[in-house]
């Protein structure tokens, strides 16, 4: 017979006890292992390569193959501070080969050491994609049924994982659609995105990607391949959702598409005084005929920045503009975009002109474009070819995304702006209002507790071997003020794709969904076997010496 109700309710709540009781000892920081905020970081840099485990891989019988050797680039990512050696790299061809791998972990229990990384185009800022003496999967090599597209009442394509953004839109494009909701950089991978929220310009009207998804394809921790939805396999499809790698791994998504603009007005003006900024910004967010894409950006100390706008914009007022003065000042650069077809020119002309009157801009700063639409999405890839040929791109990148709640932001942009980040910046500071009714809660994505928050992002560079300002010292030091600012005010600011290094801080990031997230752990990764270069779990091992975890 089996347990009676209260026995069974006992026993599960026993099991996750003992659960949390083991991830909690076994997330306590390593220093050998967890990565200070101060330094990169390049442990092993002749790796150990444990025989028993490259055999042990060597005996799966895969579709695609493991790589041993000159697996170095798998140790490396866009953030370039972080540098973990795998002891080998999957190159999947199916789905099959990565459940096959995770399974076989899993059956290995307590006794092995091995984990696993998902890494797309690598474009993780601090390792976390990276698995050190583990396995890194390559995503981008899994094959599987091509791009689908599906054109009816409620338009999707079903994508791998490891496709690129950028590809999907050529492909859906051919069928006059488009996602509706994207990242400023395309060149990353369905995966990717959708472990942490893929948030741009469109997100306070079609909320985030992970707002945006149908159906998943999972393999799990104990790997298992789960197709979930909203209402199958509800649990695994909101965890996974900005999830952090944590409760598996994205081998495929369907994902929402609407029919796609031809042509992009894309227009920037600008502001010196960031309460009427911010102030435009939140009434675009919340009109219901406002443009199709709202971001922002502050500019510091930046000379001829009229100028540098005339090579892709037009100024209304040519005159004005060559007269106005950006050196030595703090501004806040409106960008915002509607989209058209070249039919509906006139039409789009006089909206775009009716909802620029109700805004507080300088007359002056004035500029406008009209690109095509794949042209507007793809505009951050041309800095990359830019920065590439000068050997700025593989340089460090620590950069900083903050959730900043709607009532405190003039507070954080009168700390942060006017008395932490002087002189200049070292990159791009984007800041942009999105409407919390346009996410969904039951994601593991945490956001402020207030409608409408802001999405900060300190996209640095720093500059290799310097120790000024331009340095990745520097830099690290000015990041570290603005969290220890928004700590000590009292924000309730949140990290966005967030960085800890001991359990106690990602508790608190969590707050009251803490307890939501280890659960999933337990139900989808009970060894922690996945995404350990995020650092909030340790591999549950069993040590063989000391006979305990």
């Amino acid at each position: 017979m089996g347990s009676p109700p209260s026995a069974s309710l006992k026993q599960n709540n026993l099991i996750f006890l003992v659960f949390i009781v083991i991830l909690f000892f076994c997330s306590m920081p390593d220093k050998a292992n967890l990565c200070s905020n101060q330094s990169s970081v390049n442990p092993s840099a002749v790796p150990y390569k444990s025989s028993s485990n490259i055999s042990s891989l060597e005996t799966l019988q895969l579709d695609g193959y493991f790589s041993f050797d000159h697996i170095d680039y798998a140790a490396k990512d866009f953030g370039n501070r972080y540098h973990f050696l795998p002891l080998a790299v999957l190159h999947p061809k199916s789905v099959s080969d990565i459940s096959s791998t995770i399974k076989h972990i899993f059956k290995m229990g307590s006794t092995s050491k091995l984990t696993v990384a998902a890494r797309g185009h690598s474009h993780s800022l601090q390792g976390q994609a990276q698995a050190h003496q583990g396995i890194v999967i390559n995503m981008e090599s899994l094959q599987g049924p091509e791009m689908q597209i599906h054109t009816g009442e409620l338009p999707y394509v079903d994508a791998s994982g490891g496709d690129l953004w950028i590809n999907i839109l050529h492909e859906t494009l051919k069928y006059g659609l488009a996602p509706k909701s994207w990242t400023d950089y395309l060149h990353l991978t369905v995966g990717g995105t959708l472990s942490n929220a893929g948030i741009s310009g469109q997100a306070f009207k079609h909320g985030p990607q992970i707002n945006n998804i149908y159906q998943l394809e999972v393999v799990t921790g104990k790997g298992e391949v789960v197709t979930c939805t909203e209402k199958q396999n509800a649990e695994l499809f909101y965890g996974v959702l900005g999830g952090l790698g944590q409760f598996g791994i994205i081998t495929r998504a369907r994902i929402s598409l609407e029919p796609a603009p031809k042509m992009v007005k894309w227009i920037r003006v600008l502001y010196d005084e960031f309460s009427k900024f911010s102030s435009d910004q939140e009434r675009l967010i919340s009109s219901k005929d406002s443009f199709d894409y709202i971001e922002g950006l502050v500019i510091i100390n930046r000379t001829g920045l009229l100028n540098n706008w005339r090579s892709s914009f037009n100024p209304k007022d040519p005159l004005q503009a060559s007269r106005f003065i950006s050196e030595g000042k703090t501004l806040y650069c409106l960008e915002i975009a509607k989209y058209f077809s070249p039919d509906e020119s006139d039409i789009m002309n006089q909206k775009t002109e009716s909802l620029l009157s109700e805004l507080s801009y300088i007359s002056s700063t004035l500029f406008l474009s009209e690109v095509s639409y794949v042209e507007f999405l793809d505009r951050v890839h041309l800095s990359e070819i830019n920065l590439r040929s000068k050997g700025l791109w593989e340089i460090p990148h620590p950069w900083m995304n903050l959730l900043i709640p709607r009532t405190k932001i003039i507070e954080f942009a009168q700390e942060v702006f006017g008395n932490i980040l002087t002189g200049n910046s070292n990159g791009p500071i984007l800041i942009y209002p999105v409407n919390k009714s346009k996410w969904n809660n039951r994601t593991s994505l945490i956001t402020p507790d207030e409608e409408t928050f802001y999405q900060v992002a300190f996209l640095s560079s720093a500059m290799p071997s310097s120790t000024g300002r331009d340095g990745l010292f520097h830099i690290l030091a000015q990041n570290q003020r603005i969290l220890e600012f928004c700590s000590k005010a009292g924000l309730g600011a949140k990290q966005y794709m967030p960085h800890y290094s001991t359990q106690e801080e990602w508790q608190a990031h969590f707050g009251p969904q803490w307890e939501v997230f280890l659960k999933r752990k337990s139900t989808y990764d009970p060894m922690a076997i996945l995404a350990p270069g995020q650092r909030i779990f340790r591999r549950k091992y069993l040590s063989h010496d000391a006979g305990h975890l």
